[in-house]
C-alpha cells in the first residue's frame, strides 16, 4: 500500500503518522509541498493524507506552489482515491469541493473537547461521542454542498466533514505528540493571547496526557481506512 503524507511545514507531527504506517509495513513518502509534487506519487498511491501548516488555502499569491498541490488533490478525489485531510488540509479540502474558507471569528489553541453530530462515517466508526483533541487554528471553512458535517466544538462548528466515502476532513489535530507541542508552544509562544478559545501554555502543558489518547483514535481510523483498501475497497474511474 502507497501513503502519500504532504507535509507544510517544520513543526508538524509527520513522525506519527509515519511510524502508524511502518508498524503496519505500508510504504509511506512525506512529501513537501513548497519544493514541488510529483504527479506520479499522486497517481500511484492508494491513500493521500493532508496535513497540517502555518498559511491559508487562499494565499495562493503567497504561496504559489498551493496552485500545484490543489490541482493534483482535486483530480485524486475525482478519481475516488482515499484522501484525508487535517486541520489546514481539512480546510483545503472543504474550498476545493465548493465551501467558502475564511479568518474565523476567534482562533482555538490548546486541548478541546470534540462532539459528534451524530451522522456517520465509515472511517470514524471508531470515535468516541464526545473527547478530545489539540487545536491551532484561526481559520474555519463552510460545508461544501453534499457533505456530511460529522463533528462540532464549542469554538468551532464545522470539525469534521465527509464528503462522500472517500474524502474526509478533520479540522483538529489527532496527531499532536508532547514533542511537537512543545515546539510549538516554544516557536509561537506569542499566539497564546488571552482570548475565549485559547489555553495559557500552563493549561495545555498540564493536558499534555490527552495526546496519547488522541493518538490512538488516530490509528483507528488510519487503520479503516488502510482496511478498507487491503479489502479492495479501491477507486473507481470517473
Amino acid at each position: 500500500m502507497n501513503i502519500l503524507i504532504l507535509k507544510h511545514f517544520e513543526l508538524g507531527n509527520y513522525d506519527v503518522v509515519h511510524q502508524w504506517a511502518e508498524q503496519r509495513g505500508y510504504n509511506a513518502w512525506i512529501r513537501e509541498a513548497a519544493i514541488g509534487l510529483s504527479r506520479k506519487e499522486f497517481d500511484t498511491a492508494d491513500f493521500i493524507i493532508i496535513m497540517g501548516g502555518p498559511m491559508s488555502v487562499y494565499e495562493e499569491e503567497t504561496y504559489p506552489w498551493l496552485i500545484q498541490e490543489k490541482e493534483y488533490i482535486l483530480e485524486a478525489i475525482r478519481q475516488n482515491q482515499k484522501v484525508l485531510g487535517i486541520c489546514f488540509g481539512a480546510q483545503m479540502l472543504a474550498e476545493l469541493l465548493g465551501g467558502r474558507v475564511y479568518r474565523h471569528d476567534h482562533k482555538e489553541i490548546g486541548w478541546h473537547r470534540i462532539s459528534r453530530t451524530g451522522e456517520n462515517h465509515p472511517w470514524l466508526q471508531d470515535l468516541p461521542e464526545d473527547f478530545y483533541s489539540f487545536q491551532w487554528h484561526g481559520d474555519t471553512f463552510e460545508l461544501p454542498q453534499g457533505a456530511v458535517w460529522l463533528a462540532q466544538s464549542e469554538g468551532c462548528r464545522n470539525q469534521a466533514f465527509a464528503y462522500n466515502e472517500n474524502t474526509v476532513g478533520l479540522q483538529f489535530h489527532l496527531e499532536t505528540s508532547p514533542e511537537s507541542v512543545e515546539l510549538m508552544l516554544h516557536h509561537w509562544k506569542d499566539a497564546l493571547v488571552e482570548a475565549p478559545y485559547i489555553q495559557t501554555k500552563e493549561q495545555i502543558v498540564k493536558e499534555m496526557d490527552r495526546s496519547e489518547t488522541a493518538i490512538g483514535i488516530l490509528y483507528s481510523i488510519l487503520d479503516r481506512i488502510a482496511g478498507e483498501i487491503a479489502s479492495g475497497g479501491d477507486r473507481n474511474e470517473t
